[in-house]
């Protein structure tokens, strides 16, 4: 799904991305709910940042946020994997420095990526044709995938993110007493 944003793009730059984990659900431009194989899934529009609350059917669930956090001193980190619950976190994110011909380009690649997908959402903003932020949410086997990729058109820096929650980790047996 492809929705203008109903917010002025503001001179936010890539480097200003913060990443948290377990925020509460904060104020959205666009939201989609997806519904998966045993979980639930909430894809956020935060203006030029983002939001995915997972719920699984056995009541984990997971809440990241990547944005522009006033007083946040969490930058965004090149990757993180940890436990939540007992499902295996990854995230990733990279920043890709493009030309203003290959972003254009680029930026109109994923646009259509991601809104022609049935579990996509993205978002442009008013004034900036490639200024906009996208999300794309996939089940494989036990495991649920998203991408994220947040333009910054007047720096020329595309921030893309990949994030999996995993399988249950299950713990070592231990050998009676």
């Amino acid at each position: 799904m492809l929705t203008t944003l109903k917010a002025p793009y503001t001179d936010t730059r890539a480097g200003d991305l913060a990443w948290a984990l377990g925020r509460e659900p904060l104020p959205a431009l666009a939201t989609m709910d997806i519904e998966l194989p045993g979980a639930r899934a909430q894809l956020r529009l935060l203006g030029a940042s983002h939001q995915v609350l997972l719920h699984e059917a056995d009541g984990s669930s997971c809440s990241e946020t990547v944005a522009c956090m006033p007083g946040s001193r969490t930058p965004l980190p090149l990757g993180v994997s940890k436990r939540i619950d007992d499902r295996e976190y990854a995230f990733a994110a990279r920043v890709e420095k493009l030309s203003e011909g290959s972003f254009a380009g680029r930026a109109q690649e994923l646009l259509a990526l991601v809104a022609d997908h049935p579990h996509g959402l993205a978002g442009t903003f008013p004034g900036s044709p490639h200024a906009f932020t996208a999300l794309l949410v996939q089940h494989r086997g036990d495991q649920v995938h998203w991408r994220t990729w947040h333009a910054y058109p007047q720096e020329g820096r595309l921030v893309v993110t990949h994030t999996r929650v995993g399988a249950r980790v299950r713990e070592p047996e231990r050998a009676g007493v």
